[in-house]
């Protein structure tokens, strides 16, 4: 490919990189995550793509430079090692904290519950989810071994990686047992998650649907995230 077909492949796929950029700076602190830094790290991501992308896969480019766009700025913000291990460390304990008190409540339980739980403050605990804020519901490690052979590695990567964990979990034996995770999620957080995943708003658009602020908006997203990710891995 010449420069110039290189160029305009960029100019037409560069909204895509932007749109990428900005659900990922989202989802980190805003000193962290400069968008023209990271622009500048998928648009090498993309040049990436265009570079290796195999036309005789079975895969659509757009899919193969998603998975090399956001690949890219996360190895980025990966190597900036914002997040200190205690604060990656903290989604895990609001984890086993609502699963335990879902347990004994037969519920989900609410946000001044995990607090007491806890043992500290409502507002404390409201700085526990804003370190939470990047949580994810699914790694590779929590999907069957052959399931990315079964499915096509790309796909299962883009999904995984930030993406859209749901779509994904519609094509597998999770799927119900998921629905009915989320018919019991408060309805703040029922309505943050479809307009992130379904609607594909920003956290600053969700806030203004719902008058929050966004880093509300990102702690009832982590909340819910966290009390999903239990019940999966509760059903692995």
């Amino acid at each position: 490919m010449d420069k110039k077909e290189r160029d305009k492949r960029i100019m037409k796929y560069a909204p895509l990189v932007k749109s990428i950029v900005e659900r990922i700076a989202a989802k980190v602190p805003q000193h962290v995550a400069d968008r023209q830094d990271l622009m500048h790290v998928g648009i090498i991501g993309l040049i990436s793509a265009l570079e290796k992308f195999d036309k005789s896969r079975n895969v659509q480019f757009e899919t193969y430079a998603r998975f090399r766009i956001r690949g890219a700025v996360l190895d980025e913000l990966r190597a900036r090692d914002w997040q200190p291990r205690s604060a990656r460390n903290k989604d895990a304990k609001i984890e086993k904290a609502i699963f335990e008190l879902r347990k004994l409540l037969g519920r989900q339980p609410q946000e001044e519950e995990v607090a007491n739980h806890l043992g500290m403050p409502l507002e404390e605990y409201y700085q526990l989810l804003d370190e939470a804020c990047g949580v994810s519901l699914l790694k590779s490690e929590d999907l069957p071994p052959d399931y990315c052979e079964k499915y096509g590695s790309y796909e299962v990567l883009e999904r995984i990686d930030q993406g859209n964990p749901f779509v994904l979990l519609t094509k597998n034996e999770l799927k119900n047992t998921l629905k009915r995770a989320i018919e019991t999620l408060p309805e703040k957080e029922k309505v943050v998650l479809s307009l992130y995943y379904y609607e594909e708003l920003t956290m600053k658009e969700i806030g203004l649907v719902l008058r929050l602020t966004e880093s509300r908006v990102c702690q009832l997203h982590s909340q819910a995230i966290v009390r999903l990710r239990g019940r999966v891995r509760e059903l692995r």
